[in-house]
């Protein structure tokens, strides 16, 4: 289970922290901003792994996300946090983050202040963690072929095409 109890930084939108609560403060409807990173792990070959969230999460359980996804921790950096996540969810520690940018995401539980960034990564690096009910690589085809279909967290399906989209080029 999550722990409901977990300190996050409340901040604006440009990132400052303006104060604290707990996990489930900002995930019960309050809308306190959260800072949150995301890595998209792309292969050499130009596939997207995604992780399957677990059942037991709070948020959006048994769905495609983002290959690496996190809170960031009251007082600790955002690439530390990338980092800190990758180790965890993936075993990934050697990669060089680039950074797609900064947004605001709501859903109708919370708002979270988006950190994206992107990495090639060697899948024999890859090694998901009990966190996860696992993950694979997916052709961008295969992905866009089942987008609003149910299969991926909302907020992933907005990233995707925020900066991945058709015109866009990933590789």
């Amino acid at each position: 289970m999550d722990n409901s109890q977990e300190i996050f930084p409340i901040v604006d939108e440009d990132g400052r922290v303006v104060g604290r609560a707990t996990r489930g403060e900002c995930h019960s409807g309050s809308k306190l901003l959260h800072p949150v990173v995301h890595l998209h792990v792309f292969n050499p070959q130009g596939e997207l792994y995604l992780q399957l969230r677990p059942h037991w999460k709070d948020i959006q359980p048994d769905r495609w996300d983002t290959a690496v996804g996190g809170h960031v921790d009251y007082g600790e950096a955002v690439e530390d946090a990338l980092r800190r996540e990758a180790r965890e969810e993936l075993g990934i520690t050697e990669f060089e983050p680039e950074p797609l940018g900064r947004y605001v995401f709501e859903s109708q539980r919370e708002r979270e202040l988006v950190n994206a960034f992107r990495a090639v990564c060697d899948p024999a690096s890859i090694h998901p963690s009990d966190e996860l009910d696992g993950g694979r690589f997916w052709p961008l085809a295969e992905i866009r072929a089942n987008l609003g279909q149910g299969l991926f967290t909302p907020n992933f399906e907005q990233e995707f095409q925020r900066f991945f989209g058709e015109r866009k080029h990933v590789s």
